[in-house]
């Protein structure tokens, strides 16, 4: 038996809302675009797609040009972000380290091109991570991107942790079973499993499959 931890990325592995607020605000400021951003808004966006937050940010203009700048929006953040990092939670690192010694360990996000890149690079994660799959590259929701991770890498058993009642969602249609990050964004009232801080994980994973 195969076994993977399959990872949500904002509000369950960092937090990067002050580097994509700031990303966000001079890429605005520089094409004459009005609306600023704060690190709570950013924060309120995560786990949408692209398209989903674009709606959101500027809901009476036209869907292509509203897309096209979240897209440059979510381009500019990976610069500065590939540089200096987010927040990562405590115990992030340790945890990494430890579950990935036992299991495949992939990013599943709908973030845009290059954000789980900009998180390996900027964190020095990647070491802790086998696979990565996005919304912006496959065109899939959550759901069948957790799917085509688990398929890809002849995953027989995963599990999903995320930190919103979104990815509960997709981790339930995908069939697999979801942890909520509760020190995260979001809320997931539905879950069945949950941690309080990334150093109860281990112990809760060896409990769910025996191991």
């Amino acid at each position: 038996m195969k076994y993977g931890i399959l990872w949500d990325l904002d509000g369950t592995l960092w937090d990067s809302s002050r580097w994509v607020s700031a990303a966000w605000n001079e890429y605005c400021a520089a094409h004459g675009i009005e609306r600023r951003f704060t690190p709570d808004d950013c924060r309120s966006y995560c786990g949408k797609t692209l398209e989903q937050i674009a709606a959101v940010v500027f809901p009476d203009a036209e869907p292509a040009w509203r897309n096209r700048v979240i897209e440059a929006c979510c381009d500019a953040e990976c610069i500065p972000l590939a540089k200096h990092g987010g927040v990562l939670y405590p115990d992030t690192e340790a945890v990494l380290e430890q579950l990935h010694r036992r299991y495949h360990m992939s990013v599943v996000s709908n973030c845009g091109l290059g954000y789980i890149e900009a998180f390996y690079a900027g964190n020095r994660t990647k070491r802790f991570f086998d696979d990565e799959e996005n919304a912006a590259r496959t065109g899939l929701g959550k759901a069948g991107n957790i799917r085509l991770v688990m398929e890809r890498n002849g995953l027989d058993r995963a599990v999903y942790i995320g930190d919103t009642q979104g990815d509960f969602a997709a981790a339930s249609q995908a069939g697999v079973p979801f942890i909520h990050a509760a020190y995260g964004f979001g809320q997931a009232p539905d879950a069945k499993w949950r941690i309080q801080s990334l150093k109860e994980l281990p112990a809760l994973i060896e409990q769910m499959w025996g191991k």
